[in-house]
């Protein structure tokens, strides 16, 4: 029998494919390019804390203003469009100023050099030479000073040829140049060793000879490095690292933190609004919901897995990531995604003629309240996966590679596996699961996949075992994702459709993955990130614990009046609770006995 493709949904298929793939290339490396730019965990988890609560403000706004006046389309295309577009300027934000490179000034026996150590020595030595080949490069060094380097600077230097030198004894910086020959490099136990001639200095404008006798104290000092080249002080400078006070005061992360939050209001409004559409669309057939939503974990972990290997391609010999090629990629996928979605026909049947009052009734409801708070408990899990998963990974990588490591594409790699082996397998099956074990045993199954996942990531040693763990994103994100908007979908009042999906969405990301990026944040600061995944695991049992302790009593209670309205049937309160989407009225048609369908009261 040859199978029917349902040509309205194609639209709808291809606005999720191309939307997850236009933002798989920025999101998920949007922490580690924080850090890149000087900003550290401290401010990242600060600044996902605010942005998923303007999420949540903005979720439940754009989905009333599109279910009152009927705006869902120009909305969702508007969201499209402010999202790409702010993600292809944060391509042109600046980042800190790194300091001088410091280095180590020795001179003794006749011999000077100038010291850099680093844990990646031998990488930084490869990328200097390939770069610089046999040039010379003029540099000045500022110096500590004691007393006795004046006076072999006087002395022997200087030759005592300059006047009223010894009265800088109480100076305690010196400066003076040198010339260093970049081919002339050697790498030992992780430190590099720039050969200084030592008849190529000057102090004060005259050429000194930097010798250093033997019988004279050993000439060793800290100094800064200034020898006017961008790609030198790339390489040997450490990376600023500003925190949270000090960030506030500067421009340039208000620019930067300012384009986020608008692409975090543009993809607000797309989501709930999308899910919305997807649900008008599909009618009673809430079951196929997952089928189109994979679409979308095909789009993320294709472009995520790409966007990886081309910075890791791009960044060869650099110690920065160059992420270009990956806001040129978001700007053009969003690009036809806006034209994909404008060929969506969506039609509300119903208008809710109090919008606020009937999506204030959920809130009445003892198990609509359990549903919130698991999708709150949720988001604490996954703000520790999206926003700090990668910065650990690249912890762990510093022990394994160096300058030229492949973390862009391990990380690529990480998103591939999350999509095509976990989401994308789970988001098909997810009708068929929801119809056996039910939403409420479902929320339990993903509390126990946080936990295992967690514990597993604390006990990683090198970064690419992370791999076969994210087959796990199946059950913490695939079944979650379909398991909350599905349910949202089923208890939302007619007409509320959009403002129910936006609210649902307002509380995971506005307060679960609001609080979880905090936390997570001071706790990468304040202990090991491994122990962090640890706590977070052990939070997650407990969470699983106390919530299907919750359902039992409330199974075995199966007749307490929630709401003051009615008695909730014992139809409806099994452990599989909205156990079935079967259990939803479909139309009436003539040849339907109703008595075949079971009323669930979920309000």
């Amino acid at each position: 029998m040859k199978a029917t493709i349902d040509k309205e949904l194609l639209p709808m298929k291809a606005h999720y494919f191309l939307f997850n793939a236009g933002t798989a290339p920025v999101v998920p490396f949007m922490p580690t390019l924080a850090g890149q730019l000087g900003y550290s965990p401290a401010v990242v988890g600060t600044m996902y804390m605010i942005l998923p609560i303007i999420g949540m403000l903005a979720k439940p706004l754009f989905g009333y203003i599109a279910d009152r006046y009927h705006r869902h389309r120009s909305l969702f295309l508007g969201g499209q469009v402010l999202t790409g577009i702010a993600f292809f300027l944060i391509m042109f934000v600046p980042g800190m100023e790194k300091p001088l490179p410091k280095v180590e000034f020795h001179c003794h026996a006749g011999v000077s050099e100038l010291r850099f150590c680093s844990e990646y020595g031998e990488c930084v030595e490869r990328n200097l030479e390939r770069y610089y080949g046999n040039r010379t490069l003029d540099c000045h060094l500022n110096c500590e000073a004691q007393p006795f380097m004046w006076d072999i600077a006087c002395q022997d230097w200087l030759q005592n040829k300059t006047d009223n030198c010894a009265a800088n004894r109480t100076n305690p910086q010196i400066e003076f140049g040198t010339s260093i020959n970049m081919k002339d490099i050697e790498d030992i136990k992780d430190c590099l060793f720039f050969k200084v001639p030592r008849d190529q200095g000057q102090i004060a404008g005259q050429n000194v000879t930097l010798y250093c006798p033997a019988d004279k104290e050993y000439f060793k000092t800290n100094c800064t490095m200034d020898c006017q080249e961008d790609y030198l002080k790339e390489q040997l400078a450490e990376s600023a690292v500003i925190n949270t006070s000090s960030a506030m005061s500067m421009p340039k992360f208000w620019l930067f933190f300012g384009l986020l939050i608008f692409s975090w209001i543009g993809m607000a409004v797309v989501v709930s609004i999308g899910d919305a559409i997807c649900f008008g669309i599909l009618g009673d057939r809430h079951h196929l919901y997952g089928k189109q939503r994979l679409c979308g974990s095909l789009g993320w972990g294709v472009f995520a897995l790409l966007a990886g290997v081309l910075v890791d391609h791009m960044s060869l010999g650099e110690v920065d990531k160059n992420y270009t090629a990956v806001f040129w990629m978001a700007l053009i996928i969003m690009g036809f995604d806006v034209f994909a979605s404008s060929k969506l026909r969506h039609t509300q049947t119903h208008l809710s003629s109090n919008i606020v009052k009937d999506i204030g009734q959920m809130f009445l409801s003892l198990r609509c309240v359990i549903f919130f708070l698991w999708c709150v408990a949720i988001g604490l899990g996954t703000a520790l996966i999206w926003n700090f998963l990668f910065i650990y990974l690249e912890q762990l990588d510093k022990a394994f590679e160096g300058c030229d490591s492949s973390i862009k594409t391990l990380e690529g790699l990480v998103m591939g596996i999350q999509c095509f082996g976990g989401e994308l397998p789970f988001f098909f099956l997810s009708g068929w699961i929801l119809k056996k074990i039910g939403h409420v045993n479902a929320m339990s199954m993903v509390l126990f996949g946080f936990g295992v996942r967690f514990i597993l990531y604390s006990m990683l040693q090198n970064p690419w075992y992370i791999l076969p763990i994210e087959l796990m994103n199946g059950v913490t994100f695939g079944l979650f994702y379909a398991t909350m908007a599905s349910y949202a979908s089923i208890v939302a009042p007619p007409g509320t459709e959009a403002t129910m999906q936006s609210l649902v969405g307002a509380i995971f990301e506005g307060v679960g993955v609001s609080m979880g990026s905090l936390i997570g944040g001071l706790l990468f600061e304040s202990v090991t990130a491994r122990t962090t995944f640890e706590i977070f695991g052990i939070g997650a049992f407990i969470i699983f614990v106390i919530h299907v302790s919750i359902q039992l009593y409330l199974q075995r209670n199966s007749n307490i009046d929630e709401n003051g309205k009615g008695r909730v049937s014992s139809a409806s309160v099994t452990a599989s609770a909205s156990a079935s989407l079967e259990t939803v009225k479909p139309k009436n048609t003539d040849n339907t006995d109703k008595d075949e369908f079971r009323e669930v009261d979920l309000s």
